[in-house]
């Protein structure tokens, strides 16, 4: 008998061989998603437009190091919401990257190991003008801005400036924010129009936000 080898291709080989492949451009936007606005949708959808975009990548922190961890809620509420509110949008897709990996939830580890499993995307990371002036402080940012491009959307009373490489994408200006939408709730207030019809539906059916 005769073993059949498999085919081997060296490092050497391989890297010169991604190097050929065409690129793809990818959108990343994270957060906690508690809950899932039309903020998230409008920005996301405007963001792929706009830069001609495959997809974008909607990924959930496990524990973002910015919050506090009382303001989480258990995963399964916030995946249940993002899967009803990006369903209808073949070009939103989930990635749980981050829920996989547990413990603090930083871009620098995330890009390294969506690239690694993916060499030949372009990842373009989505944040708000609030997060451009305090780029400064994110973990491991002088290597970051070498393997990710950022790009922020303006935010109604935030100006986008910074020494960091960024790509501004002109958005409508939604003032709506997860923190919003869990006091309007909190305050028996209305969220129609604010979250998507299955979103508002599902946190009415769990009780979700009553007593925040």
């Amino acid at each position: 008998m005769v073993n059949k080898v498999a085919n081997v291709i060296e490092p050497e080989a391989l890297s010169a061989l991604i190097e050929t492949l065409p690129r793809r451009k990818v959108g990343i936007l994270g957060g906690t998603f508690n809950p899932p606005h039309i903020g998230h949708l409008i920005i996301a959808e405007q963001v792929k437009d706009q830069l001609d975009l495959e997809e974008v990548l909607f990924i959930p922190n496990a524990h973002p190091p910015h919050k506090k961890e009382k303001e989480s809620l258990a995963e399964s509420h916030r995946l249940a919401m993002l899967s009803e509110s990006i369903k209808d949008n073949q070009d939103f897709k989930i990635e749980t990257v981050e829920l996989k990996r547990g413990g603090k939830s930083y871009t620098y580890d995330t890009i390294l190991e969506l690239k690694k499993a993916a060499p030949e995307v372009d990842f373009y990371f989505i944040i708000g003008a609030d997060m451009v002036e305090d780029l400064k402080n994110w973990y491991r940012i002088e290597d970051l801005v070498e393997i990710v491009q950022f790009v922020a959307v303006n935010r109604p009373h935030y100006r986008m400036e910074t020494d960091y490489p960024v790509i501004a994408v002109d958005v409508p200006n939604v003032d709506i924010s997860s923190s919003l939408i869990r006091q309007k709730v909190a305050d028996h207030c209305s969220i129609k129009y604010l979250v998507p019809e299955k979103v508002e539906e599902y946190i009415n059916s769990k009780g979700l936000y009553k007593n925040e």
